[in-house]
Order: C-alpha cells, then structure tokens, then sequence
C-alpha cells in the first residue's frame, strides 16, 4: 500500500489532540504484523502508544467508523478493557483508525474463569429489539443490523439471506445448498430459545482476543449489535482455542439453555457462510455437512 506518512502522521497528532486535549509528538510508527485485511502500525508518541490499522479508501467504505461504535459499544455494556477509539478519518486516500493501545503479559490463573464471567455479565446488557445503530462488517463484508423484534426473524433476514444471496451471486452455493438455507429461513423460529436481546462480540475468535498486561482477556475488532449470546459462544467453538474453564464459569454466571452444545451447530452457519463468500468454495463440504445433519 502507498502510503503518505506524513500526512497520516499529522491527522493522527490531530486526532490524539482532540481526544486527550494534550500536546503530542510521534517518535516512531512501526508495522505490526497479523492482520489479513487491513495494515496495521504501532504508533509511539511523547504521549504514550497507540495502535492504528489503514486500508485504502476505496476499500470497504465506513469500516473504521463502524469499528470505532463497535469498539464504543464494548467500553458501554462490558468490563473489558477494550481499547479506546481516538479517532478514524481519511488520509491522502488511506483510510484510517487510531486507538488506544494494549500491552500483554502472560496469562493468570484465572484467565478463562474470568474470560466467561465477564463475557457473561455482558451478554446480561440488554435492548428491546435485536440490532445495532447502522451496519458495519463481518470480516471484510457488509453486515445488517436493521433492527427486529425477535431473533428469529433477525438471524433469517439479516445473518442467512443475504450471506445466502452472495454465495449464489459468487457461484458457491449449489441447488442443495439453497435448498437447505431456505428451510433455515422458514423455520428460523424452531432453532434458538427465546431470549432477550444481548450485547454480543459478533466475531469472538481467538484472533480478537488477546491478554493485557494484568494477564486478563482484551477483546477487541468488534462485529457488534444486539443479538443472541449463542453467537458469540458458537463463533468461540468454531475454530476453537477457548478452554473448557471459559464454557464452565461462563455458564456458572449466566446458564445456557439446555441442547446449547447441539444448537450451536444452527449458529455457525452465518460465520460459515461468511468464510465461504471471503474464501470461496473450501467452506461449502463443512456447510452442507452441518445442514444435512440439522435441517
């Protein structure tokens, strides 16, 4: 990526001076390495170090700006440290967001029991309907958050349909795929518990949580919104990496309905859906084999 330096480097001091009311220098801005969609630099001022990912302006328009009220909806309904928005803007055509940045140590004991406590504390903030403020992205893909009364309706209309529509715009989808996502949409009601509407993650991996300096769990590039907390448990099954110390205390806190193990399997469609249309076409044999088992 081309990238103007300078002017980035202003508009960050800028940014650092609106937000912390405080005269700043930047003495070294270095490449951090990890990050599939978006470059990402460590930025060290007189101030103190912050953290900042660029991509082209082109590129997924608003996504920043959709990260920064992700980042503030985390500090709002958790106790998280979550790292502090300071600002987002545009750059010589580089798009940009700035934010606090987390130091990490090692993990403590309680690391997990702690994790799932606070994780479930947060999914206890609650809102009358399903849905953020505005969209914002899943991966690199837009992500609806149209406000709904139920989840049902929610998960149906704005998490399978239009992942459904973009895998058969690609070509990834086959007929019997199709097939099957439709009876997901039509029965939508028949697959969660109905619960009240939760403060979820959206993306909870174990790329987007780390440990900070007292040894305790950061998370952070949100996808967030209203929704069922079974997103977020699903999401940290999928790939795994979450010791089983996490599920215990989680469910300790706030008990999962029961058959929560089996119907997370409904819940991995939508990140699912979402590799497929990023990575294309390695991801239908593990949707069809999860569709052919629970539809």
């Amino acid at each position: 990526m081309n990238v103007q330096n300078e002017q980035l480097n202003t508009d960050w001091l800028k940014a650092i001076r609106e937000n912390l009311g405080d005269s700043v220098s930047i003495k070294n801005v270095g490449i951090v390495g990890g990050g599939s969609i978006n470059d990402a630099r460590k930025v060290e001022t007189s101030h103190g170090t912050f953290f900042a990912k660029i991509n082209e302006e082109k590129e997924y328009p608003g996504m920043f700006e959709a990260e920064a009220r992700g980042l503030d909806f985390l500090l709002e309904h958790s106790d998280f440290q979550i790292p502090k928005p300071i600002g987002t803007g545009v750059s010589d055509e580089i798009q940009w967001i700035l934010m606090e940045y987390i130091d990490h140590a090692s993990k403590k004991p309680d690391f997990w029991e702690k994790f799932g406590v606070k994780l479930a504390k947060m999914h206890r903030s609650t809102h009358e309907k399903f849905g953020f403020e505005s969209d914002n992205y899943i991966g690199n893909l837009p992500q609806y958050n149209s406000y709904k009364t139920t989840w049902a309706e929610f998960f149906a209309e704005n998490r399978i349909a239009p992942q459904l529509k973009m895998a058969k715009d690609q070509g990834y989808a086959s007929d019997q795929m199709v097939k099957l996502l439709e009876k997901v949409i039509s029965r939508s009601d028949k697959y969660f518990p109905v619960e009240p509407p939760a403060a979820i993650h959206g993306d909870l991996w174990t790329g987007n949580f780390a440990t900070n300096k007292m040894g305790e769990a950061t998370i952070f590039d949100p996808s967030a919104y209203f929704g069922h907390r079974e997103m977020d448990i699903a999401m940290s099954k999928l790939f795994g990496g979450f010791d089983a110390k996490f599920y215990d205390a989680y469910n300790e806190e706030y008990p999962l309905e029961k058959g929560w193990e089996e119907r997370l399997q409904i819940a991995d469609l939508y990140p699912l859906l979402a590799h497929l249309n990023i990575f294309g076409g390695t991801y239908a044999y593990q949707i069809m084999t999860l569709l052919r088992k629970h539809v």
